[in-house]
C-alpha cells in the first residue's frame, strides 16, 4: 500500500510540475509498466519491430507529456498505461494492415486468439478487437478496462481487480460479459 501512496503523490508532483518527479515516478513505475507491456507483447507474433522496453518508453513519454490529464491515483495511472500501450500497438497494427491491405474475414475471441499464434501475423485481428473495444467502452468502460488488462495487459483476475478498485468477483462476471459481447460483436452475430 505505501508503493500506491508513493505513486499517487509523485504523480501529483508531476502534474504541479515539480523538478525531478518525472524520473522518480519512472523509478517507482518502470517494473510494473515493463509487466504490462511484456503482456502486451506476448499476444504480439515474433519479430515484432517493438520490443516491451521500447513499449515502456513510449507509453511512458506519452503519459508524462499528457498535460490535460489529472491523475487521481496510482490505479487510474496504470489503467491509461494499458490503454496507451495498446493506443501504440493498435496505431502500429494499422500501419502494417495498410501496407498490406489484408481482407476484412470476421474474427472470432475464443480461446485459440486468446493464446496467439505468436508466429503469425494477426495485426488485421487486433484492429478488430480495438474497434470492438471502443464500441464496448461506450457501453462499459469498466469492462472495457477489464480486457485491456486481462487480454492486453496479461494481469490476473486480482491484479485486475486491484487496479480498478473492484472485488475479483465483478472482475470475473465483467471479464465473462465483455468476452461474451467481443465474441458476438467480432463474430457479427
Amino acid at each position: 500500500m505505501e508503493g500506491d501512496h508513493q505513486v499517487t503523490l509523485l504523480l501529483a508532483e508531476v502534474a504541479a510540475g515539480k523538478e525531478g518527479a518525472a524520473d522518480e515516478l519512472v523509478k517507482v513505475v518502470y517494473g510494473e509498466l515493463h509487466r504490462l507491456a511484456q503482456g502486451y507483447m506476448r499476444k504480439e507474433r515474433v519479430g515484432h519491430t517493438l520490443q516491451a522496453s521500447a513499449l515502456v518508453n513510449e507509453a511512458y513519454v506519452r503519459l508524462i507529456g499528457e498535460r490535460d490529464v489529472r491523475w487521481e491515483s496510482r490505479a487510474h495511472f496504470y489503467v491509461t498505461a494499458a490503454r496507451t500501450m495498446r493506443r501504440i500497438l493498435i496505431d502500429h497494427a494499422r500501419s502494417k494492415q495498410t501496407a498490406k491491405r489484408d481482407g476484412g474475414q470476421p474474427v472470432t475471441l475464443n480461446e485459440a486468439l486468446l493464446t496467439i499464434d505468436s508466429r503469425v501475423d494477426r495485426s488485421h485481428e487486433m484492429v478488430m478487437i480495438d474497434e470492438a473495444l471502443v464500441r464496448l467502452e461506450r457501453l462499459d468502460p469498466r469492462q472495457c478496462k477489464i480486457v485491456e488488462l486481462r487480454f492486453f495487459g496479461g494481469l490476473t483476475v486480482e491484479e485486475t481487480a486491484q487496479a480498478l478498485d473492484v472485488s475479483p468477483k465483478t472482475v470475473k462476471r465483467d471479464w465473462s460479459v465483455a468476452r461474451a459481447w467481443l465474441e458476438a460483436e467480432l463474430s457479427g452475430a
